[in-house]
């Protein structure tokens, strides 16, 4: 499991760390901060390395690590942005050789260390002039040219929230220590990390504040059948999707709920059409249309105007369901039965109120405030996908490829979600392990190419093997 914590709680877990006052927790984040910039470089001799520097830790965390790469044979020279850099990484900066200077011109690294994990969002004017002076990308639109590495967190962002808020840093690394931060995993900010780098420097933490599962984390939820198990014990799902306008989505949504975690699926068209029934079947002949008990509903993918009477008849049946698409405009409140609620960004901003540019400006929040507002958990689906149960609690998916931006593909992800919650998951951990699943036979099938959703449903049995340990 991955997890983020707040500013708060790292703060906390530094002040009761007894290597705090020693200097031995700065000293564990340089030497991992130095031997990351050693790893992107391919080595330090030769290499020039600008370190821009402010006042905080993060800058002395900085200057340290750049007189590590000093004496290691890099040309190392520092840009303090701030009369008052760190005294300590100062002279040992310059005892191993590196430089001051007031300004720079190029570099095959740029290390930012100019704000730390507790500053505002946003950058000073004369940092903006710093990082344009060097080419470091201050805005997502801008060309760069040197290495980017962030110490800690990308200068500008905000550390708890996952907002982006003024200029800021584009990172290519950024380098954190003892925990992963909000904003290393929660978009917008997210996207302005690039690769994220943990050095453990030995802090106790408490709960995390957000998670991510990890393929060991999804190998343990798994619904695994036993010997004794028949198909009605390992779970029979119900899809209620689809109609004479759009048949497509019945057969994907079938195609992600009949991935093989359950014992059988029932299907029945949002409009009653039995001709997109018959064209379900012929796609996957083991999907049943006759009435029965199931263990959970999915609807609304393709329903239409019939989307909401479907809902309301799955919820009559007492079972936990998934609602998605159209169904999720019929949902003003908490539901009878555990729901999981799959909108996209615009699909939620239409359930707060709200406008989509705010949903995507500022996702943590708007995902936790609906599962509080619905008492559902909340998927909002994304290039990092969140989901959010009502007591607060946030996971963030990390699976996925950009070609899985496809139509389509989220009417799979709801019936491989109804599929783990009829095999018996909870609905937190089927959002998150199905979320995780979807993207992870998405990445398969793509192979670094175009996607459809066709595709990840008929790559979904291939992923649960690679994640089931080998017999």
């Amino acid at each position: 499991m991955r997890h983020a914590h707040t500013v708060a709680q790292v703060r906390a877990a530094e002040e009761a760390s007894p290597d705090l006052a020693s200097g031995v927790l700065m000293q564990r984040a340089a030497r991992g901060l130095a031997h990351a910039v050693i790893d992107l470089l391919g080595g330090a001799y030769g290499r020039r390395v600008v370190l821009l520097v402010g006042s905080g830790d993060n800058g002395g965390d900085a200057l340290y690590a750049g007189a590590y790469l000093a004496r290691r044979g890099a040309l190392v020279d520092a840009w303090l942005l701030s009369e008052r850099a760190h005294p300590g990484g100062l002279a040992a900066l310059r005892a191993a050789g590196g430089r001051t200077v007031a300004s720079a011109a190029r570099a095959d690294v740029v290390v930012d260390g100019i704000v730390g994990i507790g500053g505002r969002p946003g950058l000073r004017r004369e940092a903006v002039a710093a990082c344009r002076a060097l080419g470091v990308r201050v805005g997502a639109d801008e060309h760069a040219r040197p290495l980017v590495v962030s110490v800690d967190l990308p200068s500008g962002l905000d550390a708890d929230t996952g907002r982006v808020e003024g200029s800021h840093v584009m990172a290519d690394l950024t380098v954190t220590f003892g925990t992963e931060k909000v904003a290393h995993l929660v978009d917008p900010a997210a996207a302005a990390c690039g690769t994220v780098h943990l050095v453990d420097i030995g802090l106790d933490l408490p709960a995390a504040a957000v998670e991510a599962l990890q393929q060991a984390d999804v190998a343990t939820l798994l619904p695994v059948p036993e010997g004794a198990d028949h198909k009605y014990t390992r779970g029979v799902v119900g899809v209620r999707a689809g109609s004479a306008t759009y048949p497509g989505a019945a057969r994907l949504c079938v195609a992600g709920a009949a991935s093989g975690l359950v014992g059988m699926v029932r299907f029945r068209a949002v409009d009653g059409d039995e001709d997109t029934a018959r064209r379900v079947v012929a796609a996957r002949p083991e999907v049943v249309t006759n009435a029965g008990r199931v263990q959970a509903w999915v609807v609304g993918s393709g329903g239409g105007d019939r989307a909401a009477d479907a809902l309301a008849e799955a919820v009559g049946d007492g079972v936990p369901v998934v609602v998605d698409a159209d169904a999720l405009a019929a949902v003003d409140g908490p539901l009878a039965v555990p729901a999981v609620l799959t909108p996209h960004a615009g699909e939620l901003a239409q359930l707060l109120g709200m406008e989509r540019a705010e949903v995507e400006a500022d996702q943590l929040s708007a995902v936790r405030r609906a599962a509080d507002r619905f008492g559902a958990v909340v998927l909002l689906k994304g290039r990092r996908t969140l989901v959010a149960e009502p007591a607060g609690r946030v996971r963030v998916n990390t699976t996925g490829t950009p070609w899985l931006a496809t139509a389509g593909a989220g009417d799979v992800l709801a019936g491989l979600i109804g599929s783990l919650l009829a095999a018996g998951l909870d609905p937190f951990d089927a959002a998150s392990v199905g979320c995780w699943l979807h993207g992870a036979a998405a990445t398969a099938a793509s192979a670094g190419g175009p996607l459809t959703a066709s595709a990840v449903a008929d790559a979904l049995s291939a992923a649960v093997r690679r994640v089931l340990p080998t017999p």
